[in-house]
């Protein structure tokens, strides 16, 4: 318990550059102190460590749970080419790949990596700080979009859950905005944000300044609010003599000059505050915002949540695998359908449900009702199917009719008289023979 439930020590700074492992593993201050990470003490394994370094991609355990981790290199990092030694005239060729943005390599390595955790069963988080890809005309050529576009095929064949959480001070841009999109497999995906101080949308916020606040909307808005300027504007009103009209117009202008920068500034801040957390909840793009000192303690329950959600999930969904499989349920459907059981349990609320440990103790002690529910389930897709196929009419019925029957009396032959004897009265009662 008191193991899942310790703090994570280390924190990133704004405009700090640093090791994104520690996010990870925690690491060691100049003073030996230790101040730890997301995942259980010395449980990370990084791999494919050489190649593409803008992204670093492993395993570790989180309270004894294996997951697939993905995270966001932040520093600049050197890609080298070696020469060619069949070219006499090759030369090695060191290239400088920018932190926090995609390169075909890197791109390639996360698309990778997701489609290993895939084969392996494993859960997979990303801690997520990019501002999109890069889209020179070298990366064009070397297939950047090809291998953007392997992330969300990796992600959409993907069937363990998957957390996207945006840690302090970091953000999600552009492109990869589009990637780590939760709606690309809304069945196992979900977005977190550390609270207050990460950031996400498309735009940033000076783009996206520039392109909806321009300089004649901030003069608007000066001349709105400005005092000084309103004033201004009432004198140029009652002044008729052009010299008068001139020099009342130059003072506006020297007015709206020195107003520019701060108004710049404002509305970069204005756009920003379409960004936070508590907007991205707003309008349901993350789930909720999750402290990044208790991320540890919340993604734990989280995890164990969904595991078992998504085992029941999964016998849900296979009860409807019968005959010829004409009603099948998404795994969202699936989701709500143990949802509403949920809700039929006395006390039990809306709000409850996104309580994890409220959940995962309802299905431990709801274990055998929720057993029973599967195979009534089961049952009723059986009866279903055979009542399909006996009223579907034509040959179809008749052939189905048939063949129902048959398999009956088939199955009577490899059964113990005293099974045989219990079907046939079944039968008897069950049809008023």
């Amino acid at each position: 318990g008191s193991f899942t439930e310790r703090p994570i020590g280390f924190v990133p700074q704004s405009g700090i550059p640093y090791d994104p492992r520690y996010l990870l593993t925690g690491h060691e201050d100049y003073d030996g102190q230790w101040h730890g990470g997301f995942f259980d003490k010395g449980s990370f394994t990084e791999t494919l460590a050489g190649w593409a370094k803008s992204v670093v991609v492993g395993r570790a355990r989180l309270g004894g749970i294996p997951m697939g981790v993905i995270a966001t290199e932040n520093r600049t990092a050197e890609a080298i080419k070696p020469a060619d030694p069949a070219d006499l005239s090759a030369s090695e060729a060191v290239k400088q790949e920018a932190g926090c943005v995609w390169f075909p390599n890197s791109a390639y390595k996360t698309a990778q990596a997701i489609n290993d955790f895939r084969t392996e069963d494993l859960p997979l988080i990303i801690f997520a700080n990019w501002r999109g890809f890069s889209g020179g005309q070298r990366d064009m050529f070397d297939e950047v979009l090809k291998y953007g576009a392997l992330i969300v095929d990796a992600f959409v064949k993907f069937q363990q859950p998957v957390f996207v959480y945006i840690p302090p001070h970091a953000e999600i841009r552009g492109g990869a905005w589009v990637v780590l999109d939760a709606s690309i497999n809304e069945s196992v995906m979900e977005m977190y944000a550390s609270a207050d101080n990460a950031r996400g949308g498309v735009l940033e916020a000076n783009g996206a300044a520039s392109v909806k606040y321009r300089t004649k909307d901030m003069l608007a808005t000066m001349h709105r609010l400005d005092e000084k300027l309103k004033s201004l504007d009432a004198e140029l009103q009652a002044r008729v003599c052009d010299v008068e009209r001139q020099e009342v117009k130059d003072a506006i202008q020297e007015r709206e000059q020195a107003l520019l920068p701060v108004y710049e500034q404002i509305s970069v801040q204005f756009c920003e505050l379409h960004d936070t957390p508590g907007r991205m909840k707003a309008v349901g793009v993350i789930e909720r915002a999750v402290e990044w000192e208790t991320a540890r303690s919340y993604f734990y329950w989280r995890l164990r949540r969904k595991l078992a959600e998504f085992d029941l999930r999964k016998k849900v969904l296979e009860t409807y695998q019968v005959g010829r499989g004409d009603t099948v349920i998404s795994a969202v459907e699936a989701s709500r359908l143990i949802k509403s059981w949920f809700l039929e349990t006395p006390g039990a609320t809306d709000a409850l449900w996104g309580d994890d440990k409220a959940v995962l103790s309802w299905m431990a002690q709801q274990n055998e009702e929720l057993e029973m529910k599967i195979m009534k389930l089961n049952k009723e897709n059986v009866v279903q199917e055979v009542f399909d196929v006996m009223t579907s009419g034509g040959a179809t019925a008749t052939i189905g009719t048939a063949g129902i029957v048959e398999g009956i009396s088939q199955a009577l032959l490899t059964l113990s008289a005293e099974e045989r004897d219990n079907i046939k009265e079944m039968i008897k009662s069950t049809l008023q023979l």
